[in-house]
């Protein structure tokens, strides 16, 4: 089983990409966004440690975590959000290694892909066996960030400009993937390197 990392900056699709290789190829696919949110309900690792730095007031009506509520109170404090980081990342690293790791147990899967925005700046080279990096166009991305999640250009740029640059993403992966086009031109891309 081949492990692939699979990152880029926001609005990149990434998401899109994985959906439609999900359909084609046997593998397990592990969005990092989504573990990460498994991993802050209530009873889980990330819970407690969260509401216990950042009080009551990120807690939606039913006592879970509401991630807007806690973007909100962590978006303009860097040290706050490094604490929260400090607790959601380690829990998430250590589930997407249970994960690799029952997958090769299996034995079912040719590919394990990893999805997150931060794999490269988390040290996740040494983990994956190959990093894929989905590039699009700046002006695409914008394009389908406003009209995917309504985001506004300031928050676009915002998070742009948090995000490592086009050079250092392709200096750190092993496979650049043209996402500016079409899904299917980026499915030829994929289908011709996995040959």
């Amino acid at each position: 089983m081949k492990v692939i990392g699979v990152t880029g900056g926001v609005g990149c699709g990434k998401t899109a990409l994985l959906k439609e290789i999900s359909e084609r190829y046997n593998c397990r696919i592990l969005l990092a966004d989504e573990a990460a949110g498994e991993l802050e309900k209530k009873g889980q690792p990330c819970y407690d440690p969260l509401v216990g730095l950042l009080g009551a007031e990120i807690l939606g009506p039913d006592g879970e975590i509401d991630p807007k509520k806690m973007a909100a109170v962590i978006f303009k404090d860097e040290s706050l959000r490094e604490k929260v980081n400090g607790i959601v990342h380690p829990a998430v690293r250590s589930r997407i290694l249970s994960g690799i790791e029952e997958e090769k147990r299996k034995g079912k899967a040719d590919y394990f892909f990893l999805e997150a925005a931060l794999l490269i700046e988390c040290g996740y080279l040494s983990v994956v066996d190959e990093m894929w990096y989905v590039y699009a166009d700046a002006d695409v991305r914008k394009k389908r960030l406003k009209k995917g999640r309504g985001y506004s250009d300031e928050k676009i740029r915002s998070i742009m400009e948090s995000q490592l640059s086009d050079e250092e993403y392709r200096k750190n992966s092993h496979f650049t993937i043209d996402n500016s086009g079409s899904l299917e031109d980026s499915m030829r891309q994929i289908e011709a390197h996995l040959k």
